[in-house]
Parts: C-alpha cells; structure tokens; sequence
C-alpha cells in the first residue's frame, strides 16, 4: 500500500490560508496590554489556532499556528529576534489540540473538542510563562522573584484569559462548522 503523502497543493493551499487567518485575527483583533516584561494582548489568534488543529489535525493545525504567529513576530521589531520560539509555542498548541482531537479514543466529538481544546491552551499557558520567566531573568537582567512576579501578576492571568477566549470559541465554532464542511468535501 502506498503511504499517502502529506505536503500536497492542497494541504500546503490549506496550512496557507488557516495561516492568513490566524495572522490578521493575531495582529488586528487584539487588545494590547503593556507589561515591563514587554507587550502581552488579548487575542482571538489562539481560538483559530486551536480550531485548525480542531477541523484539520495536529500537523496542519500545528504549522498552520505556527507560521501564522511567526509571520506577526517577523513583521513587529520588537519581536521579530523571538519569531522561532513563537512558531514552536504555537505550533505545539495547535498541534497538542489537534493530537488529542484526532488520535485519542476519549469518546464522543463533544467530549475531545473541550479536552483538546483545554489541553492545547495549557500547553501554550506553560511553554508562554516560561518563556517570559527566562526572558525576564537572561534578557532584562531581572532576579528570578522579579520576573516570576511580574510573569504571574501581569502575563498569566492575561494568557489564561487569552485561554478560555480560545478553547470557548475554537469549541463553538468546530461544532458549527465541522457538517458543513464536511457537506463541502473540505474535510474527511
């Protein structure tokens, strides 16, 4: 049996446009929130994230987040030297999401979408946190008390909150689009 090849014109048609949507849903619609550690937003790019690992599965979702937060990275100056940790935290999100969603036997589609969901966002929390606490301490010069202060009084809450924004409307969203795509031939 042959092995059915990934990268075809219409996945990498597919990674490009979800891409597109999580950029102008990352760069335009957010909320902007400053922070002595840096910006941090109120987004709903992380919903998108986890609704193409959601319809499409772990590796599309996952490249998909991933490019399409990086592209954001690239074009701001004040992040653009983070563009590839980005594409890794995002990447990881998605693909955590789509991973459970696609490959875990946990029962009915209701009970997966919020677990992958939940779980994709989690995932996202931790890697985000970390980063934030090791940038503050090797890039800022900050103690570790300082960074892990601020981390978790200012970059937290708002990454949780960016969370539950996600996992609600990625949840929502899945389940009233995944018949009428597949009614469309768009997903399997």
């Amino acid at each position: 049996m042959e092995k059915k090849k990934f990268f075809t014109v219409h996945n990498i048609t597919l990674i490009g446009i979800l891409a597109a949507s999580i950029f102008v849903l990352t760069k335009f619609i957010s909320i902007p929130i400053p922070s002595p550690l840096g910006k941090t937003a109120l987004s709903v790019g992380n919903a998108m994230c986890i609704l193409s690992a959601l319809l499409f599965g772990p590796l599309t979702g996952g490249l998909a987040a991933g490019i399409g937060n990086a592209l954001v990275d690239l074009i701001d100056p004040v992040w653009f030297k983070e563009f590839w940790i980005t594409f890794i935290n995002k990447f990881l999100m998605a693909f955590v999401a789509g991973l459970i969603m696609h490959k875990v036997k946990l029962g009915a589609d209701s009970v997966r979408i919020w677990l992958a969901g939940l779980c994709g966002a989690l995932t996202y929390c931790v890697l985000y946190v970390a980063k934030n606490i090791l940038s503050g301490v090797i890039e800022h010069g900050f103690t570790w008390e300082v960074a892990i202060g601020e981390t978790l009084a200012v970059k937290l809450p708002v990454t949780l909150a960016n969370g539950v924004i996600a996992v609600v409307c990625a949840g929502l969203l899945y389940l009233a689009l995944k018949r009428p795509l597949q009614k469309a031939h768009v997903l399997a």
